[in-house]
């Protein structure tokens, strides 16, 4: 891994802050939202930042890494592409998935818009590895993935975080991108030590580190990126610094953005962790000590786990079952799988709702202003038992289409105003009673 590359201090670029990224002292790098980009058109913030030096990272949200099916090539494509019109040292994406269903199961592809855990399991684990070795494959440059925060633990897991994170490495030489507010996340909500957690990852392998705030509500941690960084998330910066020095730190900022003034305050609290945690620090830097914690792990889930492509093809079979049955319960509204937290999965399932009554009144602004207070509860009616299925935008047609066969809003004037909306986007007409009727039986089948 010596041949990470340096990247320092930097933050998350996002449109809504682009001016004030470009102008914040001290910014060695930024991070970009590889979905959001179009390696032809890449946005003018971002090619005037690769002019004065800065390095970009761009970084995915969509590829469902730990899903199981196998990596999309147009979307691996796409991410590559990406990388060499930015120059990029390496590519970064998420030990999640975030979509499921589909032929393996015989049902409805189901989306999440939101990223997932995965089981730490060896079935996951193997489909996991041989996923990473595709992307890695197809890439130009090196890919990190990242840990994420959860809401919800996997039943009868056979590994901790850090030990399925040590496998992963070792057997696919991919890099990290170790999240500390997620290793907060898992510490609230799922009772996870992040300081065992440190202890067995690899911290050789370590790209970069993600630092971001968030919220606690009813005894449960939500990961916003929103709200300001805590101390607890800067403490478990400080554990990291005092194992490894970290190739690079980076801020991570996605909506209420507050003033540049806030923001570049943020940015010296964690390069002053850092240095603070680098002087004081007392533990030695010793690798070799979080693979030997890992090893027993190791040693056996490798024998169970050889490079037989029947036995991943089976694996595959029992992940995307499991992994449907939970993003069903989550986002259609069947039955809870065995041996999951119910009040949890209400939590994740209401707040995978709320992401995606936000995000669609982010992508068709109009609907809010057509609706006023009423556009947040018929979404979430709505979403209650039809789940997203190719995207916001989509999204957002089919909540105006099932509202206006309905025959809602009651206000004529706000039900043309979304009929003319609707039409301009999807069609010369609403859809025809048969059709209406197909879709109906295609949800009862889902809820079903």
């Amino acid at each position: 891994m010596n041949d990470t590359p340096r990247l320092g201090t930097g933050i998350g670029w996002r449109p809504e802050i682009a001016d004030t990224v470009e102008a914040l002292p001290g910014v060695d790098w930024v991070e970009a939202v590889a979905e959001n980009l179009c390696a032809g058109h890449l946005p003018a913030s971002l090619v005037r930042l690769r002019e004065r030096g800065v390095t970009v990272v761009p970084h995915g949200v969509s590829l469902g890494l730990g899903g199981a099916d196998r990596p999309d090539p147009g979307r691996l494509a796409d991410l590559a592409e990406c990388a060499e019109a930015l120059g990029s040292p390496l590519v970064t994406e998420h030990i999640a998935f975030v979509r499921a269903g589909g032929p393996r199961t015989a049902s409805p592809v189901l989306e999440a818009g939101h990223l997932l855990p995965v089981p730490r399991t060896r079935d996951a684990l193997r489909v996991l590895c041989e996923n990473v070795r595709i992307a890695q494959d197809a890439l130009p440059v090196p890919l990190a993935v990242e840990n994420i925060a959860a809401l919800i633990s996997w039943p009868d897991e056979e590994m901790s975080e850090g030990q399925f994170l040590a496998e992963l490495v070792e057997r696919t030489g991919v890099r990290l991108l170790i999240d500390v507010a997620n290793l907060h996340t898992n510490q609230v909500n799922r009772g996870e030590d992040p300081a065992k957690a440190l202890d067995e990852l690899p911290v050789e392998a370590i790209a970069y580190v993600h630092v971001a705030g968030g919220i606690e509500r009813d005894g449960v941690w939500h990961d916003t990126h929103a709200h300001p960084v805590t101390r607890p998330v800067l403490d478990i910066l400080a554990e990291l610094r005092s194992r490894v020095a970290p190739p690079g730190v980076l801020l991570e900022r996605d909506d209420d953005f507050p003033p540049a003034a806030e923001l570049a305050g943020e940015l010296t609290v964690i390069r002053e962790t850092l240095n603070a945690a680098g002087t004081t620090a007392v533990r030695s830097t010793a690798p070799m000590a979080s693979t030997a914690a890992s090893a027993p792990v190791r040693a056996a889930s490798t024998a169970a786990a050889g490079p037989a492509d029947g036995a991943t093809d089976t694996a595959r079979e029992r992940l995307a079952l499991a992994e449907t049955a939970l993003l069903s319960a989550l986002v259609a509204g069947t039955p809870v799988p065995e041996g999951f937290d119910r009040r949890r999965l209400g939590v994740q399932s209401r707040a995978l709702a709320a992401k995606r009554a936000g995000v669609v009144a982010k992508v068709a602004p109009e609907l809010p202003g057509f609706l006023g207070d009423g556009f947040r509860p018929a979404f979430l009616a709505y979403a209650a038992h039809r789940p997203m299925r190719a995207g916001y935008r989509r999204d957002a047609l089919d909540f105006v289409e099932t509202l206006l066969i309905e025959g809602r809003p009651a206000d004529p004037v706000a039900r043309r105003r979304l009929t003319l909306w609707w039409r301009e986007r999807a069609g010369a007409r609403p859809p025809r009673r048969a059709v209406r009727l197909v879709r109906a039986a295609r949800a009862a089948l889902v809820r079903g």
